[in-house]
């Protein structure tokens, strides 16, 4: 049996509570010393011990844990596990039905009603990703839950929980029967190479899935291509395949090379008519300067927060640098494909940085598309942070 205590929380976070907001914040709990053991039950009650909701106490980020239930007699158990992925399967049917797409997001933390639990689909598999070691602490009902509702080859696990809130190196898998890496998962059609157990990445972000079909169906035709902080080069790979004349792939990670050759050959692609530079973003920017090479469409995804030996790069800080240096190689009418996963900058703000850019280039722009999650990585309004991924097609005019 779980441990449930009665976390007494204050008036403001009571307010925001009860309108919905999931994440129980650090300031808010009153009496913090009965928060002893991560994975206890606790009721959040009011200045007025007036009953708002049940979670679990789990540290992650700027919170101590999450509401999963507003109903006081709700016990969180496998049956209620159960219950939670019964749902999100049946909201992703249409997804398990699509030949052309064999990977995606099958429950998606808060927006599936269980904040810090995040699990996806790979052609059979699942990975379970962990963020706090509150959730984890609910590790064998979440598992028999699964064993319940779901047909599967394997189970893997990815542990975010130290306290960096970075990934725990480890043997991933779970349950099931081991896979052969890489398996080849489909996205529209288009084939990924996968490994569910080297690291925290898998070697695709499926969280760009409907940003790589535009690119691929409206973007690409007879296009010299830019794909900045790289990884894998799904996006460089998408662009080949929508007819791009030649692309450009650079990430500082040296295996980045290896693994952007294996998605081109997967997909049937020479990865020798292409070009793959491990480098730093930034350097690179200098390089492509001084030898003059302008490109149609460059996409631009760095991550929020990044470290190198020579830099760190912030998005909420450097991203305004980043537009400009990319504005410097993006040709008369070509376009950039601005993206960012930053969940403290929203998409007013995101927006200002490319009017900013612009600005101070002394160049004209129009946005033509713009992207948020797909419809597997589920929301909800009350919780706005969740819905972190911003995307921009925006055509520059010199």
């Amino acid at each position: 049996m779980k441990t449930i205590v009665n976390v007494k929380v204050n008036k403001k976070a009571a307010v925001k509570l009860r309108k919905g907001y999931p994440l129980i914040e650090k300031d808010a709990v009153e009496n913090s010393k009965v928060l002893k053991e991560e994975g206890m039950i606790i009721r959040i009650l009011d200045e007025k011990k007036n009953y708002i909701g049940t979670g679990y106490y789990g540290v992650q980020n700027k919170g101590v844990g999450w509401v999963i239930t507003r109903e006081p007699e709700e016990y969180i158990d496998a049956a209620f596990f159960t219950k939670k992925i019964e749902t999100a399967l049946k909201q992703r049917q249409h997804l398990f039905d699509d030949p052309d797409t064999t990977a995606f997001r099958v429950f998606n933390g808060e927006g599936d009603g269980v904040g810090g639990l995040i699990i996806d689909y790979y052609a059979g598999f699942y990975v379970i990703h962990w963020y706090s070691l509150g959730i984890y602490s609910f590790r064998e009902d979440l598992l028999a839950a699964m064993k319940e509702k779901v047909d599967y080859i394997g189970i893997y696990e990815k542990k975010r929980f130290d306290q960096k809130g970075k990934y725990i190196e480890d043997n991933d898998f779970v349950a099931g029967e081991r896979g052969e890496f890489p398996i080849i998962v489909k996205e529209n059609g288009v084939n990924f190479a996968v490994d569910l157990n080297d690291g925290a990445m898998t070697g695709i972000f499926l969280d760009q899935r409907d940003v790589r079909k535009a690119i691929r169906e409206r973007y690409s035709k007879d296009a010299e291509m830019l794909n900045m902080f790289s990884y894998t080069g799904a996006f460089s790979v998408c662009s080949a395949l929508g007819g791009a004349k030649k692309t450009t792939s650079v990430d500082v990670a040296n295996r980045s090379r290896a693994k952007t050759i294996e998605q081109f050959e997967v997909n049937d692609l020479n990865a020798g008519e292409h070009e793959i530079v491990v480098d730093d973003v930034f350097q690179y920017f200098k390089y492509a300067a001084r030898k003059e090479r302008t490109f149609d469409l460059v996409v631009v995804d760095p991550p929020s927060f990044a470290k190198t030996k020579k830099r760190t790069f912030s998005a909420a800080k450097d991203y305004i640098k980043l537009l400009k240096e990319t504005i410097d190689l993006t040709k008369n009418n070509g376009v950039i494909v601005a993206s960012t996963n930053s969940s403290t900058v929203d998409l007013k703000r995101f927006k200002g940085f490319i009017k900013d850019a612009c600005k101070e280039k002394g160049v004209a722009y129009s946005i033509l598309e713009q992207y948020t999650l797909p419809d597997d990585f589920r929301t909800i309004e009350e919780f706005p942070e969740g819905n972190y991924l911003k995307v921009l097609f925006i055509e520059i005019k010199k």
